[in-house]
């Protein structure tokens, strides 16, 4: 009996690898990767030379590819495997009903969990795969871990890989490893309970996010993971085989249902060396998960760069040259013309189908690679393949941050700018990967503030839980850790274009984000050391060329003590601006601030390099003079100041000597702590701007006179001798109007103005030469009368000539 029962074995283990071929089951996908201390037992499958079967057949299984017209045995195998996976998808739907199980009942909170799972609405049902494929990961990552102490665990087999396969026409993905499995218990364990604060967290979790009408897409946030395969199943099936125990247990679930059965496996054509096979019943509108095509974008997206192989089972083909019949009439034909040649066969090229087993994932990602060892070529071709751009990357950043917190990441800074500053919408330009899973690129400041959502990048971290969400992201230490380090690395990037040699390339940079560091300077205080030196301005003396703040404090004159700016609507108005001509006499460069969020910008850095921001356009400018003579000064046009400021009232705070001009009269300066003109024209343009502000802020201005314009002398002599003259009264309004114009301000009444510069034109050219054109002949000889005469006697004659009057003129 015992030689009979060795045969049986021996057909049966025959039957049981064919079967296996044509799986795939040379692996498992533990759900859970469950630890059990029990010591390691010797595997009873048999004889040995069952054992050596079974690694033969991985052999198989990790073959190779087929390809070409060559190798018809392996195509001729692998066509048998087809047939036979094809049969084993559709007996693994046969209901198993005959064989005893053990019925037990979920845990309370599990039962609740399943029920939350199933029926509630969520967005984005494809992690499943994710989290399924990242347990397969864990399990063979235990198993690799464990064999180094204890090899015998790997008598089944050495290899370490995942493979998937599905059946679309009956909507089953089957997810086999050959990790560590599990044991009875185990499963139990693993599969019916689950760790209480988990749960609590969980339903907690989405209990408020349902009040508060958000979005309860929870799924692998709190140790969900292999319950989010009832997100797309309707029965879930569990073989596993642990290699510490001689035993195959099959656990089966159903959704809606509170128990779950435990089998002993029976079936030899269903027994697996070891690992766990996860057999999923899809549901009938999620079936389109099982189309090969599906499965192979999925794993690209979420766990390409999972540290094991990933194979999946596809569809191939090669072409190859096969025979045709010939038409009769075209043979007998051919035949007339020449008897003699032999008949030449004709052939076609066809293309031969047959399934495979294919790599669908890179096992070796770039940013776990030395930096040294990978070459430009390789990041630029990462970047575009990864974000889909056609442009290579300004510059890139790939490093590895160790001690508290330990990741690595690749960051990149786009050639071009897709996104504008004001857009609301959230970037997808960071993906974050925990253990080389994807897990989200759907983040709104967790790991970059908004002015650097421009940058790009991957991020990976080990330290970080697998399932990660949101809220963690808000409230973890790691990730505040790991969003000052990629701050830090960004800027680092950003300054090594910077100081690049060649000098287009931070133009380049500049024209598409340098809204985004100004940005940057406004919100984020505490990077305004690493902000500023990226900051690019025109100035008085750059030859309308982009200067830092570094090349400014370079051409700095040794008395100069500030920084000095203003802010205009254009670059034309900066330059000509009357709070410039006496800094340009005394050669000092003034930056021209032209955007709007110039001005803005500065006032938030407030210095640099100890060197105080000073708005020339503002009271109280130091510029280093004799303060003895400006008193003296003060002295001799107070009256003039008082006299204007009684008739200007509270349009301005008050008149001062000014000591900022040279050419023009007068200018109206902001007050120290006020808005300047650009500002105050930008708050006015605010649709939501608060009126009763801006008329406080107007309202206190300085009005700057020059003592030694010709114009302020006469209004000084006006003053003094008759101070209620309607005239000259009217021409210091005009005055103080035409001032605010050239200052940067909006005059209150345009048209009013208008009407004084008109009136006083009219007194100011009335009857000059009106008097002339009166005195006039009625018949005057034309100046071409005469052309062949030469012009010299007239010029001798108006040379000679004395002026004469009208009447007199001949």
């Amino acid at each position: 009996m015992i030689g009979a029962s060795r045969r049986s074995l021996s057909a049966a283990a025959a039957a049981a690898a064919r079967s296996r071929v044509a799986a795939g089951a040379a692996s498992a996908v533990s759900p859970d990767a469950a630890s059990s201390s029990v010591p390691p037992r010797p595997v009873s499958n048999g004889t040995p030379g069952v054992q050596q079967q079974q690694k033969r057949l991985l052999s198989v299984l990790a073959a190779p590819k087929v390809a070409g017209t060559s190798n018809v045995v392996s195509l001729k195998l692998m066509d048998g495997a087809l047939v036979g996976r094809r049969y084993e998808s559709s007996a693994a739907a046969v209901d198993s009903t005959d064989l005893p199980a053990e019925k037990h009942e979920y845990q309370a909170e599990v039962n609740r969990l399943m029920d939350l799972i199933v029926h509630s609405l969520y967005s984005n049902k494809e992690v499943f795969l994710r989290e399924l494929v990242s347990n397969a990961s864990d399990a063979l990552d235990k198993l690799r871990y464990l064999s180094v102490t204890d090899p015998e665990l790997l008598k089944d087999g050495p290899q370490l890989d995942i493979r998937i396969q599905t059946d679309k026409d009956n909507g089953i993905i089957t997810i086999t490893d050959s990790g560590i499995g599990m044991t009875k218990q185990e499963l139990i364990d693993s599969l019916g309970t689950i760790a209480s604060s988990g749960t609590a967290k969980f339903l907690k979790a989405l209990k408020e996010s349902q009040e508060a009408g958000m979005d309860s897409n929870l799924i692998g946030q709190f140790g969900v993971g292999f319950y989010s395969a009832f997100l797309v199943s309707e029965k879930v099936v569990v073989s596993t085989k642990s290699p510490k125990s001689d035993k195959q247990y099959v656990w089966e679930g159903v959704a809606d249902s509170g128990s779950y059965t435990i089998r002993e496996e029976k079936y030899p054509e269903k027994l697996i060396p070891r690992g766990t096979r996860l057999t999923l019943y899809l549901k009938r509108d999620d079936k389109g998960f099982a189309h090969p095509e599906r499965i192979q974008k999925l794993l690209k997206n979420y766990s390409q760069f999972v540290s094991f192989p990933i194979y999946t089972w596809q569809e191939k083909g090669f072409t190859k040259e096969v025979e045709v019949d010939e038409d009769p009439a075209e043979a007998k034909k051919e035949g007339d013309d020449d008897t003699k040649t032999e008949p030449k066969k004709k052939t076609k090229t066809v293309v031969e189908k047959y399934w495979d087993w294919e790599l669908s994932n890179e096992t070796q990602p770039i940013w776990l690679r030395n930096p040294k060892e990978v070459s430009t070529e390789e990041y630029n071709e990462f970047y575009k393949k990864t974000f889909n751009e056609y442009l290579d990357p300004l510059a890139s950043s790939h490093f590895t941050t160790e001690g508290e917190v330990e990741f690595r990441s690749i960051l990149f800074v786009p050639a071009t700018r897709k996104d504008d500053i004001t857009d609301s919408r959230k970037t997808k330009n960071i993906r974050l990967y925990v253990k080389r899973v994807f897990i989200s690129d759907d983040f709104d400041g967790e790991l970059f503030p908004r002015y650097l959502s421009f940058v790009k990048g991957v991020v990976d971290s080990n330290d970080l839980p697998l399932n990660v969400s949101r809220e963690i992201l808000q409230e973890s230490r790691i990730v505040r850790i790991m969003r000052k380090r990629l701050v830090r690395k960004a800027f680092d990037m950003i300054l090594g274009i910077s100081c690049s040699e060649n000098r287009d390339d931070y133009e380049r940079f500049w024209e598409n984000y340098g809204k985004f560091l100004k940005l940057g300077a406004m919100e984020d205080k505490e990077n305004h050391k690493r902000i500023a030196p990226l900051l690019r301005f025109f100035s008085s003396q750059s030859n309308d060329e982009l200067i830092s703040l570094d090349e400014y404090v370079e051409n700095m004159k040794p008395e100069q003590k500030d920084i000095y700016f203003i802010a205009a609507d254009s670059l034309s108005s900066a330059k000509n601006a009357p709070f410039l001509e006496r800094l340009t006499e005394k050669e000092y460069e003034v930056l021209l601030f032209v955007d709007p969020m110039d001005e803005v910008a500065i006032q938030n850095l407030s210095s640099y390099k100890d060197k105080k921001f000073v708005d020339i356009s503002k009271e109280d400018l130091d510029l280093g003079d004799n303060n003895e003579e400006r008193e003296e000064i003060k002295q001799e046009f107070s009256q003039t100041c008082d006299w204007i400021k009684n008739r200007l009232g509270d349009k301005v705070a008050r008149v001062d000597i000014s000591n900022r001009l040279r050419s023009s009269p007068c200018v109206l300066v902001a007050a120290k702590f006020g808005w300047s003109a650009n500002m105050e024209r930008l708050m006015r343009a605010q649709s939501m701007g608060d009126t009763s502000s801006l008329d406080f802020m107007r309202s206190r201005k300085v009005f700057e006179i020059n003592p030694e314009h010709e114009i302020i002398k006469a209004l000084n002599a006006a003053c003094r001798n008759n101070p209620d003259d309607p005239e000259a009264l009217k021409a210091l309004d005009v005055l103080f109007e035409t001032a605010m114009i050239s200052s940067g301000f909006s005059p209150d009444n345009p048209a009013e103005l208008s009407g004084k510069i008109y009136e006083m034109m009219t007194s100011a050219i009335a009857g000059k030469w009106s008097s002339q054109s009166q005195a006039q002949p009625a018949n005057p000889i034309p100046q071409h009368a005469a052309p062949v005469m030469s012009d010299e006697p007239l010029e001798a004659e108006v040379v000679e000539s004395e002026p004469v009057e009208a009447g007199q003129q001949k």
